[in-house]
């Protein structure tokens, strides 16, 4: 296999690594260099379920104790009680509301949107994602708060009729 360097990090360096894991059917691959790190994660990624993780990394909440139990995180109870279609995180990075601190929200509880409209951006080694709804519907719920870490997977959002 060859030896990637790079000197910064860009997409070209994230393509060839995701292609690594997709043509090796590979988990996930981190290569790190220095104080960089970079994780790209596969279909086939098992995630780790860590204690006092809120939710898994799954493609349903159904997993999660119920919400009556001591103890549960609010996010985890309300994803597991979700009404509607969960937005979940598509990369790891960070959740931001807004294109700029003194802009508005993309989106607030209780505002209609339609499948294409910009919910938030994920920021991810410096590149701002814009993540656009897969749904029509009323925003009933914001899971975390602006300017939060999300992981790949997570529930960020709650889109119901």
């Amino acid at each position: 296999m060859e030896k990637i360097l790079y000197d910064e990090i860009n997409m070209e360096t994230i393509e060839t690594l995701a292609n690594i894991v997709k043509n090796n059917d590979l988990g996930e691959i981190t290569i790190t260099e220095g104080d960089r790190i970079i994780t790209v994660k596969g279909k086939n990624f098992t995630p780790v379920l860590q204690t006092g993780t809120p939710f898994s990394a799954g493609s349903s909440p159904v997993s999660l104790l119920p919400a009556a139990e001591a103890g549960q995180n609010p996010v985890a109870a309300a994803v597991q009680s979700a009404v509607g279609n969960i937005v979940k995180s598509p990369i790891v990075g960070t959740f931001y509301a807004a294109s700029a601190p003194d802009k508005p929200p993309f989106v607030s509880i209780g505002q209609r949107v339609r499948k294409g409209d910009v919910l938030m951006i994920i920021e991810s080694m410096k590149l701002m994602n814009e993540v656009q709804s897969d749904y029509d519907g009323v925003v009933k719920d914001i899971l975390i708060n602006n300017g939060d870490a999300v992981e790949f997977d997570q529930p960020i959002m709650i889109i119901g009729s």
